[in-house]
């Protein structure tokens, strides 16, 4: 695997998000109330929202425009929606948040 530093835990508020730009595209990353990160796709399929400007709660996030909520861990549309959202592999070291690249690599660039 291939890690990238992107930048330190508490660079992300508790239950928020920031934006980190890729030569892939535009990734969120997300730090949960548990001091949990997980990293995604920023654009919500149903009609490209940003996530990253989304609610966080629990492991899941809710997109702004309308509602769809979206599994941290495996990118999956919960309740009613269909849908899902890229998720990255991401680890903590040293207070530091790595992102596996190798992963970003299949996605075309936004």
């Amino acid at each position: 695997m291939n890690w990238t530093d992107i930048g330190a835990v508490t660079d992300v508020p508790l239950r928020g998000a920031r934006l980190v730009k890729t030569q892939a595209g535009c990734i969120a990353v997300f730090r949960t109330a548990e001091d949990e990160v997980f990293a995604a796709s920023n654009a919500c399929p149903h009609k490209q929202g940003p996530l990253s400007e989304g609610i966080v709660h629990g492991q899941k996030v809710t997109c702004p425009l309308h509602n769809w909520v979206f599994d941290l861990n495996t990118g999956e549309a919960q309740g009613a929606d269909e849908g899902r959202i890229a998720v990255y592999p991401v680890r903590i070291e040293a207070g530091r948040i790595l992102l596996e690249i190798s992963a970003l690599q299949n996605r075309s660039a936004a």
